[in-house]
């Protein structure tokens, strides 16, 4: 669960630890975090990694999160279990022989990245990650140095046809064999003005047949009108502000590829590991699952 936030916060700095007095008159920022980045706003990326249990966050994430587990409580548990249904999701890929991944969103690493699972069952699997937060990448690169079978690029879901097209991205996957693209977590920051259904055809079009597609993103399905209302309130003051969809709307996206069993639920009812796992699975605010594409 979340714990308070706090005023203070440790940040990890080469081999020590700086403590960041987010009480000053002026912020200071820690070796983790590039200078690019806003720290005086919050990102959802790291309200993502506080929500976790993580540490690359700062007070500002943190506050926001809080307002967010005021609005909706479940807040953490809806990203334990989307991460859940990430693990779930990569395990019944490498079943299916796919040893290709593209994660596009992948946010801050954190204990369960698809490179660890993977490549624990399959060492010759590949993984791309692909992320616009720079915190993100800083710390995927991190933790990928010396993984010459999984990097990281900085790049936006919104522009998929330059995610297929970089250089890093052709190095290490073969588009010629099957890609399981892994959207999780991410629609929900993709407006209808973004037309997502666009940027998932512009993916398609790259892949080969046998090819997967993993989407997961939160539903307004069952809420009530206050509580989305908070919640969209809360990450209008974000980088990313919400974007709740439907079941319908969800499986929608999934357009050229056909669902796979038990198409798209709630994500702790996605093949679920216990059949305890999947009760109340509606607290979990995600829903999600998964698409072969054929021909």
């Amino acid at each position: 669960m979340v714990s308070p936030a706090a005023n203070r916060q440790n940040t990890g700095a080469g081999n020590g630890v700086r403590t960041v007095d987010m009480r000053g008159e002026r912020m200071q920022r820690p070796d983790w975090a590039p200078d690019e980045i806003d720290i005086e706003r919050p990102s959802v990326a790291r309200m993502y990694d506080y929500y976790l249990g993580g540490s690359h966050n700062f007070a500002v994430d943190r506050a926001a999160a809080q307002a967010m587990v005021a609005a909706v409580p479940e807040a953490p548990l809806m990203a334990q279990a989307n991460r859940a249904f990430l693990r779930r999701a990569v395990q019944f890929l490498l079943d299916a022989g796919v040893r290709q991944f593209l994660d596009i969103g992948s946010g801050i690493p954190t204990v369960g990245n698809v490179h660890e699972i993977a490549q624990r069952d399959a060492p010759d699997a590949r993984v791309v990650y692909v992320d616009v937060d720079p915190v993100a990448v800083a710390h995927s690169r991190e933790i990928l140095h010396g993984n010459d079978r999984a990097v990281v690029v900085q790049e936006d879901l919104r522009r998929p046809e330059r995610i297929v097209a970089h250089p890093d991205v052709r190095r290490l996957l073969d588009f010629d064999q099957p890609i399981a693209v892994l959207i999780v977590a991410v629609l929900h920051f993709v407006s209808d003005d973004d037309r997502p259904a666009e940027l998932l055809r512009t993916l398609r079009g790259a892949l080969v047949p046998g090819s997967y597609l993993v989407l997961s993103q939160t539903s307004a399905d069952g809420r009530g009108d206050d509580e989305r209302a908070e919640a969209e309130r809360v990450y209008r003051r974000t980088d990313s502000p919400l974007w709740m969809r439907s079941r319908s709307e969800l499986t929608a996206l999934f357009d050229g590829f056909e669902l796979v069993d038990p198409g798209v639920v709630w994500v702790p009812q996605w093949r679920p590991e216990t059949a305890d796992s999947a009760e109340d699975a509606e607290r979990a605010a995600f829903i999600g699952g998964v698409g072969r594409l054929g021909g």
